[in-house]
């Protein structure tokens, strides 16, 4: 859903079929205010982050990756497992931070060569997963490489942190509640919790993206409040 109207540098356009991504953004298509398929009803202080605006975020502003036809599939996909767990707003667009930080979104990356004697890979996939991911009994059973089992079994692992962090760090906002289970999840095991901690992802990446789509609307408004001003002093002279 079209929900503010992005400055003209910020306008793309759909895939090409020399797979260099030509996408439109369904923020950014609007021409004037009265284009809006739905009017923009909230303000940059309780606007409410969509995929849309995050799907942008992940094909041009992943310093991991370029933006391409493959990669706009995995991203696709990834949105489409997000949406069905209904993450709350603060870590909307967490697996795309992860992803985007970990493998560029390539799903056959392959890294940690420094942790085997041999020089292989130790961690595979979009997520940069170690082998017990793979292992039915300790882990998840699932191939590393695949995009939908490595997402789903990454949110399941997180989800399953989220009483541990409520318990040991007594926050209540469900957003903070995620984060600190996040970072449990990826981490060893710590008596005393990870309370005050976060992914490095999610300070790298997840909380830029949102500070740029929150940026992105202040700026839609102060133009909308600029032409206001220009249409009524015409109106005045």
């Amino acid at each position: 859903m079209i929900k503010y109207l992005l400055i003209s540098s910020l306008f793309i356009n759909p895939l090409s079929l020399d797979n260099k991504v030509m996408y439109e953004s369904p923020v950014a298509t609007a021409q004037s205010q009265n284009d809006f398929v739905k009017p923009l009803q909230k303000t940059s202080k309780n606007y409410t982050i969509s995929y849309e605006d995050l799907k942008y975020q992940a094909l041009y502003n992943c310093r991991y990756s370029e933006a391409n036809y493959d990669n706009e599939l995995v991203i696709d996909q990834i949105i489409e497992i997000e949406k069905r767990h209904n993450l709350p707003e603060g870590v909307r667009g967490m697996m795309l931070a992860a992803a985007c930080h970990e493998s560029g979104f390539n799903p056959q990356a392959r890294g940690d060569h420094k942790f085997s004697k041999q020089g292989k890979a130790m961690a595979l996939g979009l997520y940069q997963m170690w082998a017990w991911w793979s292992n039915e009994r300790r882990g998840y059973g699932i191939d590393r490489t695949d995009v939908v089992q490595s997402t789903e079994a990454y949110i399941a692992h997180v989800k399953k942190q989220l009483p541990k962090a409520k318990k040991l760090c007594g926050v209540k906002d469900v957003s903070r509640q995620w984060v600190i289970a996040w970072a449990t999840a990826i981490r060893k095991p710590k008596k005393t919790g990870r309370c005050y901690e976060a992914p490095k992802f999610y300070r790298r990446v997840l909380k830029k993206w949102h500070k740029k789509i929150r940026k992105d609307v202040r700026t839609y408004e102060q133009n909308i409040f600029r032409n206001s001003r220009i249409q009524r002093n015409q109106l005045n002279s």
